[in-house]
């Protein structure tokens, strides 16, 4: 019997097609931490404002104000225009490198879901001829996934941003904290990293809500496929905005505690040591309802700001370079 002697030509093509698939998943990966920028910089453009009155709801009793209209009326007779934009350098900045590591993450969790998990790929000549789509579980963990990567950027850009959105004093002169960076020093200087990172676990409690997002996300798509002739962009629109709505609905409450907790006193006079003490100062405080305050414009903000964030990172993604 004589044996069976492979081909190098073949072994030559397979080595080429590996090489390939590597360079496509590093071009993937690449398209979308760069696609994630540019979500950010819409996301904060649209939905600041809307943020803005939500924290100032939600760390606030009815005496200051008794709800979203007074409170926007009252901040731009008080404080301007600008007033509906403090603390937007933080976010400005931090969404930019959030949402392209959420965004970036959540397309490399995708990829290595699907190949890993779901549909794993077992030759390099299966992998040429492509591969089934991901299910909406695979979406769903993978949202949840890059939602506990991308906290430990997002809890210290929220924090700095929630302690300068509650600063009510129109003259910088009689406030805590300047800006930002005097936000940080003050920080840093008085309680170390853990003052930065604090409310981190609160953070990574509200992100396993990305669950609901990125999995209602993937349905939306889908149906809109199949039963529409709507153009991507149109498509992204409408499933973005719809899925974030979704998601604000589930995770609100959990919101309305992590923002208790970042801007919660630091050091001694420091109310809520634990997740748990904060959510029942809420629910002692206004009972249920007390974690539904500020949703209203959370829940108008969700839909705009986050269907042009997604439609930004879909063009984006479309048009880099393989």
């Amino acid at each position: 019997m004589s044996a069976t002697v492979k081909s190098p030509v073949k072994d030559g093509h397979h080595a080429a097609s590996d090489k390939q698939q590597v360079a496509s998943q590093g071009a993937k990966s690449y398209k979308g931490f760069v696609a994630g920028v540019f979500s950010g910089i819409a996301k904060l453009s649209v939905g600041h404002p809307f943020d803005t009155i939500k924290v100032r709801l939600q760390t606030t009793d009815k005496s200051q104000f008794k709800g979203p209209w007074e409170c926007l009326s009252q901040t731009v007779r008080n404080e301007g225009i600008k007033g509906l934009y403090k603390g937007a350098t933080p976010p400005l900045v931090g969404w930019m490198f959030m949402d392209s590591l959420m965004l970036g993450s959540l397309n490399v969790y995708r990829r290595l879901l699907n190949d890993n998990v779901f549909n794993p790929r077992r030759t390099s000549a299966e992998s040429s001829q492509g591969h089934k789509h991901l299910p909406t579980i695979g979406h769903a963990m993978a949202g949840v996934m890059a939602g506990a990567t991308v906290s430990f950027i997002a809890g210290p850009v929220e924090h700095i941003k929630a302690r300068l959105q509650v600063q009510y004093q129109v003259e910088k002169s009689k406030r805590l904290y300047t800006g930002p960076i005097d936000c940080v020093k003050k920080m840093f200087g008085g309680y170390g990293i853990r003052g930065i990172y604090h409310g981190l676990v609160a953070t990574l409690i509200f992100r396993t809500f990305f669950f609901f997002w990125w999995g209602s996300y993937d349905i939306f798509t889908r149906a809109l496929k199949e039963n529409t002739h709507l153009s991507a962009p149109a498509i992204n629109f409408w499933a973005g905005g719809v899925s974030a709505q979704i998601f604000w609905l589930t995770s609100y409450p959990s919101d309305v505690v992590k923002q208790r907790i970042m801007t919660d006193p630091l050091g001694p006079e420091r109310k809520f040591p634990r997740w748990r003490d904060a959510a029942k100062a809420v629910y002692r405080e206004n009972g249920l309802r007390g974690y539904w305050r500020g949703f209203t414009p959370c829940f108008l903000r969700a839909f705009p700001a986050n269907a042009m964030a997604l439609v930004a990172f879909e063009a984006v993604m479309r048009g880099l370079p393989e």
